[in-house]
């Protein structure tokens, strides 16, 4: 084996990661790994806290998508109780999850990703960031603001705050929406479907820029997990799910989240903290399969929204039914923000969200539950068990980032792969491999392992630099 080029950290992204790439002894990649170094331990800790108290602790899992594992906490929760919620609950949830999609998504594209979408891949390293758009491209800096700061307005009219708001829990919610805050909500989507469309015209304009990076971003044959409604309507929170292959094939269709167990499966490899879930019919790494805003938009048959739809069926008219190319993420995100607005468009008229009957009570009447949400990166799974005093016994969480961490490596190495060649790279070339993880906006604190089942790798180097010795676990 030859060189090994290493970019530690990777950058904008949420958490912290590496690459390593491994060059031939002609120069060329022979082999890529998008390793996860931190530790998050979650699925121990939680052990012998009341199931009430989850929603709470999971929140704090990450400060950017807290709401994700709220609902999903909180989902898991209705199941032990075994409890339909209100329905002034239930919408309100989902009002709440549209506020959550939108501005995690305008972070990822604007601020993360934007700086080497509007600035270029191969611009000014010291420049090609959200400081540098801002001075490059105000405006289109002024608004990815703008809309983050409606998405964060909704949560916080809803939950008190903008950030682990302690308001979904089994049974329901704590609050209602009051009529002021429905007329704040209502007064501002105009403005933020402007921002929105403004947004994908410009992406437009710029894919047709980036064709070779189009060409080679995670371009190959996945599969694609998401939640779907009735009619197989995109959905974000309270569907079933449903798995394609790349040609758009029905493999499963109206998956209860109970049963996930019987179609994920969980790998683990001693370079990385992340697990590695696969579909079990296909086998481990052949089962890999794909969440988030391109997989939702893959496994819908509509949105259901009116702007929202024909920007996707633009997309697939130029694309094909299934939109295999990761660069198309950020289609993705901007579609699914159309739609979140839209939605909320609608449901913000519904006088249900007034009710004040917001939350059944109930006692422990089931030992195990699966709550399942769409959250902005993709499908979230929270599994409890637990005893007749309602105390967890066993907890675990499949993390939508975890579900894309095969195709974040295949990414890696398909992008190493085409632009590395007979051992000649720059920053450019560098900063492409790490926007190839940017475009699955992962979200790596997110990412959790149990205890006995993590991998550990230590290596041990004496004052010269020499490898002594290496313990694996």
């Amino acid at each position: 084996m030859g060189q090994r080029i290493v970019i530690d950290p990777v950058t904008r992204i949420e958490g912290h990661a590496k690459i390593s790439i491994y060059l031939d002894d002609n120069g060329n990649v022979a082999e890529t790994r998008f390793h996860v170094t931190e530790f998050r331990g979650f699925e121990r800790f939680c052990i012998g806290r009341p199931f009430w108290e989850m929603p709470g602790i999971t929140a704090r899992i990450c400060g950017i998508c807290p709401v994700s594992h709220l609902l999903a906490s909180a989902r898991a929760g209705d199941a032990l109780l075994a409890v339909q919620i209100p329905s002034a609950a239930e919408k309100l949830r989902r009002l709440m999850n549209l506020g959550q999609i939108m501005q995690s998504h305008a972070l990822s594209f604007f601020h993360l990703s934007g700086p080497d979408l509007m600035l270029g891949f191969d611009s000014d390293p010291a420049q090609r960031n959200i400081f540098g758009l801002i001075a490059a491209e105000p405006d289109v800096a002024r608004n990815g603001i703008r809309l983050r700061q409606f998405g964060q307005e909704v949560i916080e009219l809803l939950g008190g705050r903008k950030i682990h708001p302690a308001w979904a829990v089994p049974g329901g919610v704590r609050s209602g929406l009051t009529e002021s805050s429905r007329d704040r909500i209502r007064s501002a989507v105009p403005e933020m479907l402007t921002i929105a469309l403004d947004a994908i015209a410009r992406l437009k304009r710029l894919t047709e820029q980036y064709q070779r990076e189009v060409t080679t971003f995670g371009v190959f044959p996945s599969l694609y997990l998401g939640m779907v409604g009735p009619g197989g309507r995109w959905m974000h929170y309270g569907g079933k799910l449903r798995i394609i292959d790349h040609t758009g094939k029905m493999l499963i269709d109206d998956l209860d989240p109970i049963d996930y167990r019987d179609v994920i499966g969980e790998a683990v490899e001693p370079w990385s903290y992340l697990k590695f879930p696969y579909i079990r019919a296909f086998g481990y790494p052949q089962g890999m399969y794909r969440v988030g805003p391109l997989a939702r938009l893959n496994v819908c048959a509509s949105i259901g929204t009116p702007r929202a739809d024909a920007e996707l069926h633009e997309l697939r008219e130029q694309v094909g039914p299934v939109i295999e190319g990761s660069f198309y993420y950020h289609h993705a995100r901007l579609i699914e923000i159309i739609a979140a607005l839209e939605h909320i468009e609608m449901l913000i008229e519904d006088d249900d969200l007034l009710s004040p009957n917001l939350r059944a009570d109930a006692g422990v009447n089931r030992y195990e539950a699966v709550g399942v949400s769409e959250a902005p990166r993709g499908t979230l799974f929270h599994h409890y068990r637990v005893d007749e005093k309602g105390l967890i016994t066993d907890v675990n969480l499949i993390i939508a980032t975890g579900q894309n961490n095969l195709a974040i490596n295949r990414t890696v190495g398909q992008i190493a792969q085409n632009y590395i060649c007979n051992g000649q790279f720059d920053e450019g070339i560098l900063n492409r491999i790490e926007a190839g993880v940017r475009a699955y906006d992962p979200c790596l604190s997110c990412s959790t392992h149990a205890i006995g089942q993590m991998a550990m790798e230590v290596e041990l180097y004496d004052a010269h630099g020499t490898l002594v010795g290496r313990l694996s676990r």
